[in-house]
């Protein structure tokens, strides 16, 4: 994105807003009503495809409100669902007149339901549970229709407590088993007992109790959990509910656009910085939790292994105490009790992408983006050696470009491994989210002579054309792009360059995520001129759209592979298509230029690829995998009948295990790091355990091994079209 035109679209609408605004006032001077004023004409105008706000707009904010407020339906009723009703073709009107009484209804209904499921679930859980009946409960709450009364709303609160406890009832049974075989403390040693963790103890009790007993105890857990939850919500203000609200209206723009209340927009700086402490994953809001969507290189997660993207927590507890439900719970709230100072421990209980149930207590530290640097590695097989380079994201300080940055790194590392003697190059973009569009051009221009890299549009202007203008080519060897399901924005535009040129054959998933927008962040403040309420925040604003030099969007359709490999995902959305209201592709007319003149014979190289992946035993297992998570998602019944829960579960977990070995592959390759970072562990030993590691990892992934095999076929198949050429010209 051009800085010109980012400082005079902030100042066109600036100095037209001031103007705007100057004369605007309020009756009751009502932050709500100014901030709902001021998004709305920053939408109208800055937005990159602003929406009609209309009926359609209107009834979508009403039902996407509700949903967030009450994703598993367990509040509202349907008399509540009925009087809210009236307002579904009104909101449209009411954000044009800065009118909220749709939003104060519902906030003063969901106040008061929330009071009443505090005494529902105190009743309820006062009850043994009988988990021997047969009786099933429907988790795919979308599908559910509201209560039709408060007591079916109390039995829907049965069964969903019910389903907690089991869950509960389920893991401390396992533990009473695994304690009763091992025997306990013997019973003469009473230093043992005085130095017993609270954990061991509790086992311990666990160990004697009978099934009621253990039944009771989860019920007791289950309140803990949900008296946690309750007082947590009760220290939300009714500011936060109304953030909510305006996102829901944000969000129907596209799911990019956002707005941050000054609190939020304070933790954006903070998180631009580079620097917080926490567990080191990103988080997605969902029905049930929240899915990690990327883990933090170097980070407490990344260190434990013991997460991964698509998994989804459930709860969070703080160091061995009861955990709280974050079900329904905002994003933002359930990501305050995820963080923490660093040393302390949280504990998080997950639904693995599988479907399986495990608590995760993870060490909170501080997360260092030292990881989101470019690095890479010497890659030999058969005495032949190859470069890696992994990008995990487009890295660069806005305030001085000539501070580090991801094409300079990336563009001495290239240097780096040409004077190791490698002979292909691998540039690892899987999982890289994106980031500044200029260092793309940068690093593209590497790879090419010279020509357009991207298009980029702007709302009613012009195409601009960024291209590398450097003649000077880097690397003109062979050169594999990787990307997955993750990569996105500038990684799809890297990655499209590539192969519009034909410049690089790019290997991973069916199509990349699909993020083809920029976005701008403009702070409120600087719209109104004269404000008695204090900071307004700040909007996320998309304002532009990328295009292929081909004129193909990368939006929504991403980048499709040259060469499609499987992963675990493959039967899962996790891109821009499964977000709530993406932009649509569409095609511009295409850049001038010229492909690759490099002798790569693409149809054989794909050709040769696909007959070794057919016959790869670890690409089966793959396929195999994916398809099994697949099943476990759209699995929505449960029962709660304990012995067909156990036996469910127990079949999940020796499938799950099955799936495992999938870690022990060993694709033969060694990896080494370069030589400047090998003189650098001397002095850092946890670089040389990071590095250590990610070569462990490497020598286990059957991608690396297959993008290797395609170096190879590129090399080879460049020679033999150079020695074609050379005797055509003999002859």
């Amino acid at each position: 994105m051009k800085k010109n035109f980012v400082l005079g679209f902030l100042i066109i609408l600036i100095a037209v807003a001031s103007c705007s605004f100057t004369n605007k006032s309020f009756e009751t001077n009502d932050k709500d009503k100014l901030l709902l004023d001021l998004i709305t004409y920053v939408l109208e105008r800055g937005h990159y495809e602003p929406k009609d706000i209309n009926d359609k707009f209107s009834a979508n904010v009403y039902e996407d409100f509700i949903d967030i407020l009450d994703p598993t339906k367990r509040y509202f009723i349907e008399s509540d669902i009925r009087e809210f009703e009236q307002y579904k073709y009104q909101i449209d009107d009411q954000i044009k007149n800065t009118e909220i009484s749709f939003f104060n209804l519902v906030y003063q209904r969901l106040m008061k339901r929330m009071d009443e499921a505090k005494d529902i679930y105190t009743e309820v859980l006062e009850k043994p549970f009988d988990f021997n009946i047969d009786e099933e409960i429907v988790v795919d709450y979308k599908e559910e229709p509201y209560a039709a009364n408060k007591k079916q709303l109390k039995e829907r609160w049965r069964k969903q407590l019910k389903y907690n406890a089991l869950g509960v009832y389920d893991g401390k049974i396992k533990i009473k088993n695994t304690s009763s075989s091992k025997g306990g403390v013997e019973g003469g040693d009473l230093a043992s007992v005085d130095v017993a963790t609270a954990e061991e103890k509790a086992d311990e009790e666990l160990k004697n109790m009978t099934l009621a007993e253990v039944e009771a105890v989860s019920r007791e857990t289950t309140k803990n959990t949900l008296d946690d939850f309750f007082e947590f919500v009760s220290g939300l203000e009714r500011k936060d509910w109304f953030e909510q609200y305006v996102n829901t209206i944000v969000d129907e723009f596209d799911p990019h656009t956002y707005y941050f209340g000054p609190e939020e927009k304070d933790k954006f700086d903070i998180s631009m910085s580079g620097k917080f402490e926490g567990i080191g994953a990103r988080l997605q809001k969902k029905p049930e939790g929240a899915k990690i969507v990327e883990i933090i290189s170097g980070g407490p997660v990344w260190r434990a292994k013991s997460l991964e993207v698509g998994d989804e927590i459930l709860k969070v507890g703080q160091d061995g105490e009861e955990s709280i439900d974050i079900v329904g719970m905002r994003l933002d709230d359930a990501i305050k009790l995820i963080k923490g100072p660093k040393g302390t421990i949280v504990d998080l209980t997950v639904r693995k992408v599988d479907g399986t149930v495990d608590i995760v207590s993870i060490t909170r530290d501080v997360v260092e983006l030292e990881e989101s640097y470019a690095k890479s590695a010497t890659v030999i097989k058969d005495e032949r050696k190859f470069g890696l380079i992994n990008l995990p994201k487009f890295y660069v300080d806005f305030d001085d470009y000539s501070e580090r940055n991801a094409a300079t790194d990336v563009a001495k590392e290239v240097e780096r491994l040409k004077q190791a003697g490698a002979e292909g190059l691998i540039l690892d973009l899987r999982d890289n989210g994106g980031g500044s569009l200029k260092t793309v051009v940068e690093m593209a221009g590497l790879f090419i002579k010279d020509g357009p890299i991207v298009q980029v549009k702007s709302s009613g202007q012009r195409k601009e054309i960024h291209e590398d203008k450097d003649e000077r080519v880097q690397w003109d060897g062979p050169l594999v792009i990787m990307v997955n399901e993750l990569s996105a924005s500038a990684s799809e535009i890297l990655a499209a360059a590539m192969q519009d040129y034909k410049r690089a054959v790019v290997i991973g998933s069916k199509q990349t995520f699909g993020k083809g927008t920029v976005q701008n962040v403009i702070p409120l403040d600087n719209i109104v001129r004269s404000n008695e309420h204090g900071d307004l925040g700040a909007i996320k604003l998309t304002t532009q759209k990328f295009y292929r030099i081909n004129g193909g969007s990368t939006q929504l359709e991403g980048v499709k592979s040259n060469i499609v490999v499987p992963d675990r995902y493959s039967y899962i959305d996790l891109g821009e298509r499964d977000q709530e209201n993406p932009l649509a592709w569409d095609k511009i007319t295409p850049a001038d230029y010229q492909v690759w003149d490099g002798n790569i014979d693409y149809e054989t190289t794909v050709a040769n690829s696909k007959a070794r992946m057919a016959n790869n035993a670890q690409i089966e297992l793959i396929e195999e995998n994916a398809k099994w998570v697949r099943d476990q998602q759209n699995e929505t019944i449960v029962s709660l009948n304990y012995e067909k829960y156990k036996t469910t579960q127990e079949a999940n977990k020796k499938r799950s295990n099955y799936f495992k070995k999938l870690r022990d592959y060993d694709s033969k390759l060694t990896f080494e790091s370069l030589k400047y970072e090998e003189e650098l562990f001397t002095k850092d030993p946890i670089l040389r355990e990071k590095r250590n590691r990610w070569h462990t990892d490497l020598a286990k992934d059957v991608y690396i091994e297959e993008a290797i095999n395609v170096l190879q076929d590129l090399k080879l198949n460049s020679l033999k079209n150079h020695n074609t050429k050379l005797a055509s010209v003999k002859g």
